[in-house]
């Protein structure tokens, strides 16, 4: 892996697993509750990107999410039971091609598959999730928090299914925030330090689910970037504290504070939502 004495972090980069077209209120923000928008709202949005972010640490390679699993268009019965099926073909369209796999879109970026190392997961909602199957050699960290969601009644009226997440041969690392001790990182006093050097460092975002993380790359001489997952869909919504309409809004409102008072410390960070369709230019503007 590359990296050097300075800076361990050699690329970032972003690769998208297809892409989904959701309901406007579900970017938000809307004042409808999600089940009244969820069996009203009419309209779609333009295709959104899958995204995958893939970290090049001089100490292995680390993908934050995973993505959409293509058996989740082609398998009927990749959400089991009529109702889980109906709320799934409510709440998105999904688009995958046969190109759209983690391991061409690796190979793409000139990577294999086992090539890495850790999977970092910001929750566990199916296209969070999808590459799970082909990642039995890798570190997969999610939230203690995050994967007591598991253990709910009914989870997958939560959107989580256990079947395509607590798989066989998977390999993985429940973490719950320690200090930190940093105070650039203020007002985040706790997270979790990847690689105990200060460059990739996993923060608790909850409010789209109960136990989601974002992460934090840091590189020597280079803008820091935000990989915040589904805490927002819209980058310039996270900015002006908008909620999206899937969320715990007052817990989300909490969070995205804490976010824009770390734009303070560092204005020219980028924020990089999965959702986003500009998350890809931002990349590519934050690493020029």
């Amino acid at each position: 892996m590359g990296g050097t004495p300075t800076d361990p972090i050699a690329r970032v980069a972003v690769f998208s697993t297809g892409t989904v077209r959701m309901h406007p209120e579900h970017v938000g923000p809307t004042r409808k509750p999600t089940p009244v928008w969820l069996l009203t709202s009419r309209r779609w949005t333009e295709p959104r990107p899958i995204n995958v972010f893939v970290v090049e640490h001089r100490d292995g390679l680390v993908l934050f999410d995973t993505g959409q699993d293509p058996a989740s268009v082609t398998d009927p019965d990749y959400f089991p039971g009529r109702a889980n099926k109906l709320v799934n073909a409510r709440m998105a369209k999904i688009h995958l091609d046969p190109s759209d796999t983690v391991e061409a879109n690796l190979a793409r970026l000139g990577y294999r598959i086992a090539d890495v190392g850790t999977a970092v997961l910001s929750h566990l909602h199916p296209d969070h999730v999808g590459g799970l199957p082909v990642l039995r050699h890798a570190n997969i960290v999610v939230s203690r928090s995050e994967w007591d969601t598991l253990q709910v009644p009914r989870p997958q009226m939560r959107g989580i299914y256990r079947s395509h997440i607590d798989m066989p041969g998977l390999t993985w690392k429940l973490i719950t925030p320690e200090p930190l001790g940093d105070p650039d990182l203020a007002p985040f006093h706790e997270g979790y330090d990847l690689f105990d050097d200060g460059s990739v460092v996993l923060l608790s975002t909850p409010g789209h689910t109960p136990g989601s993380l974002s992460m934090l790359v840091r590189r020597t001489d280079r803008a820091p970037l935000l990989l915040v997952g589904d805490l927002t869909y819209d980058a310039r919504l996270l900015a002006a504290g908008q909620p999206s309409g899937l969320c715990d809004k007052r817990v989300t409102r909490s969070v995205m504070e804490k976010v824009n008072a770390l734009r303070y410390t560092w204005p020219d960070m980028a924020v990089l939502p999965a959702h986003d369709p500009g998350s890809a230019s931002r990349l590519a503007a934050a690493v020029a």
